[in-house]
């Protein structure tokens, strides 16, 4: 288990969105994230409305809004945007947003 989930690191693949920021429900998602070994986030914009926190792993921001949707009472949305295209591979590549807005 690692002890720091932050890392300096600026790569991302999906973006969480906490609407409106909730300090309970952040500390959910950093204990969440320090139970991966691959995964960190990378950074953390504070908006007026709420807190963008920027993943490393798709997959991980997607399964983690799940969890959130069960363990709190909430709206989970989850869209991915076409970023680019993997020319050696041909194909697509998508960063996803997860968005939770708390009730």
């Amino acid at each position: 288990m690692k002890d720091n989930v932050y890392s300096k690191n600026q790569y991302f693949e999906a973006v969480i969105q906490l609407r409106p920021y909730n300090e309970e429900v952040m500390r959910f998602i950093e204990n969440q994230v320090k139970k991966q070994d691959k995964v960190f986030i990378s950074r953390v914009e504070k908006l007026k409305t709420g807190v963008d926190i920027y993943i490393s792993s798709q997959r991980f921001a997607r399964t983690l809004g799940q969890k959130l949707k069960r363990s709190f009472k909430g709206e989970l949305k989850i869209t991915k945007t076409l970023f680019g295209r993997d020319k050696l591979k041909s194909k697509d590549i998508y960063r996803g947003t997860v968005l939770f807005r708390l009730e």
